[in-house]
């Protein structure tokens, strides 16, 4: 089957399911910090209200991304314009964010430009030859309660102030992107005063550690691939070493198909409205392993990749301890 022929004729846009998917998402947004708001003396009614904004706002994310492949909208002025609107409420913004995410598909998979990605990891050999401060950090950075919830409030609401290559990319979109995002906020304060805002931050906090979960689960998972040049291959790096979430229907739709994460790397021109509809129409020789929910959870405790196994592997285990054998590709635990 010729794959690259297969997922290009899913590639086509469409403005009015973009429209709808934009616009819809943005009206949910809007309604459930309403409600969360209104009904803040309600737990339950706060609670519900406050989970559905957070994924609104992952899916407004995963829709800015989109754009910056210009794959949301059907011209890439329409892509642009709605990326630089999103960024006011997703906190990403728009150019800087898309030339950095662009550098990160070129060299997915690659060992020695491990720098382009989301979540950094070391090799196992780096890990035995790492003195102790470096392997401290490193095991502090990897702990899923250090990663998950310090990591999504430093990410978004300061790294992306003035993420990496600013400078190279455009300081003057990331300031005017920053006086948008204080507009915006005190615009909520005037219209539902410090309630409002804390309500947002908080619940848009939780967004942020949904994002970093699932950003995490897109190229950390066991047999996931790195290699080197030159014998890395960038369609295996493509669809081996991204994941597929299998988290069912609805979740898929509630962030925007960001799940399928796979073959978005192998054709990152497909929309997300469509890349359910690609997966499900390989055959099973072609159709990527999908990972599980219980799965996705274990692979929080993979941290470094060992090169001679080709997989993600925990940590050693401390001198004087045997660590249980993994078992092999293939084999149940």
């Amino acid at each position: 089957m010729d794959l690259r022929a297969h997922t290009h004729q899913f590639c086509q846009k469409d403005n009015g399911l973009a429209s709808l998917s934009f616009f819809g998402t943005f009206l949910l947004y809007v309604a459930a910090l309403t409600v969360a708001i209104a009904f803040a003396d309600q737990l339950v009614v706060l609670l519900c209200a406050g989970v559905v904004f957070a994924f609104a706002a992952v899916r407004l994310y995963v829709l800015q991304h989109d754009t910056g492949h210009a794959s949301l909208f059907e011209t890439r002025r329409q892509n642009d314009i709605a990326g630089h609107v999103l960024s006011v409420f997703t906190f990403a913004p728009f150019e800087v964010m898309k030339q950095n995410h662009n550098a990160h598909h070129a060299h997915v998979g690659n060992l020695d430009h491990r720098e382009s990605g989301e979540i950094y990891t070391m090799t196992l050999r780096e890990w035995q030859v790492a003195g102790w401060t470096r392997r401290l950090g490193y095991r502090l950075y990897r702990n899923p309660f250090v990663l998950v919830p310090l990591g999504a409030a430093f990410t978004y609401f300061i790294r992306y102030r003035w993420p990496k290559n600013t400078l190279k990319y455009g300081a003057r979109g990331v300031i005017l992107h920053n006086l948008a995002i204080a507009v915006f906020l005190a615009g909520l304060f005037w219209l539902a005063g410090l309630r409002g805002v804390l309500i947002w931050l908080a619940f848009s906090f939780v967004g942020g550690m949904i994002g970093v979960f699932l950003v995490y689960l897109q190229h950390n998972f066991e047999d996931t691939y790195w290699d080197r040049r030159p014998d890395l291959n960038p369609q295996v790096a493509a669809l081996r070493g991204s994941s597929c979430l299998d988290f069912g229907w609805f979740f898929d739709f509630a962030v925007a198909n960001i799940t399928l994460h796979d073959i978005h790397h192998y054709n990152a021109r497909i929309p997300s409205y469509r890349l359910r509809r690609c997966h499900h129409s390989l055959p099973p020789d072609v159709a990527p392993r999908r990972i599980g929910f219980v799965e996705a959870i274990r692979a929080l405790g993979l941290k470094l990749w060992d090169e001679e196994q080709q997989r993600l592997v925990p940590f050693p285990a401390p001198a004087g301890r045997k660590m249980a054998a993994l078992p092999e590709r293939g084999q149940k635990a």
